[in-house]
């Protein structure tokens, strides 16, 4: 006969299955369910490290999970991800991996991520980069939001508007419309025409555009990114970033 002490293994496995077999678990009777449980706790309490390896293994699914969940609103949205007109490309334009960064005006960490992304343009040639304005950190933020795309609308090339984006984000002091436009009058944009273009519908069509993608990949701070097809969220700094960018090009962390 074998005895209840001896299916230990068993009972702890039976504890943290899923329900179709916690339903062959109601076949036990009364006593023996109170001893298995007696088992079970002392069992733990004896090998408490598997509660690390229960732990890291859920981590692992619900990370998996959310990677998946990320990958197909990246495949759903990818057209406007990567091609809308409402973007500011940088970088190499027919590059081999997208990278696409979502940003606020007054995110702190999005002043050093400027620098990553600036660093990634210079050493990785075959990048073609993007940036979204993702303004939700308050009315200022807005703002400084609607002055750069107004200053996007006039320089199709990404460079006027990359010289923007350095000086008001690399800057001091909160970002606002009146510290936006000190900036954008400082990099000679046509500020006529600038007041024009930011109460136009482009201006809040554009962001629209990146808070409805936002929320489809749930994102819900700044900076966060689209490497490839992937979701990054938060200030990974330079050596995440280039991790990210190497899977996407040849599946590795290190092409």
């Amino acid at each position: 006969m074998v005895s209840l002490r001896s299916i230990a293994p068993l009972a702890f496995a039976l504890a943290f299955c899923a329900a179709p077999v916690a339903s062959e678990a109601q076949s036990f009777s009364s006593g023996q369910r109170s001893e298995i449980e007696k088992i079970v706790k002392e069992y733990l309490l004896a090998n408490p490290e598997i509660l690390e390896d229960v732990s890291a293994e859920l981590t692992k699914r619900q990370t998996d999970k959310e990677v998946e969940k990320h990958r197909v609103a990246v495949e759903k949205n990818s057209e406007t991800i990567f091609n809308s007109q409402r973007g500011v490309l940088l970088g190499n334009r027919n590059g081999d991996v997208n990278f696409v960064e979502f940003f606020d005006y007054n995110c702190g960490y999005c002043k050093k991520a400027m620098s990553d992304m600036l660093d990634l343009m210079k050493s990785d040639p075959k990048l073609r980069i993007t940036l979204k304005e993702f303004p939700v950190l308050g009315p200022g933020s807005v703002e400084a939001a609607q002055v750069a795309v107004a200053v996007r609308m006039q320089d199709p090339t990404g460079k006027k508007y990359l010289d923007f984006h350095q000086k008001l984000l690399g800057g001091r002091g909160q970002a606002d419309k009146a510290r936006a436009l000190a900036v954008a009058k400082d990099v000679g944009v046509d500020m006529t025409r600038l007041e024009k273009d930011m109460v136009s519908p482009e201006v809040a069509a554009t962001l629209n555009e990146n808070f409805k993608l936002a929320e489809d990949m749930g994102l819900n701070g700044t900076p966060s990114y689209v490497i490839g097809k992937d979701v990054v969220v938060g200030a990974v700094g330079l050596d995440g970033l280039t991790k990210k960018i190497s899977e996407a090009r040849c599946g590795k962390a290190s092409c």
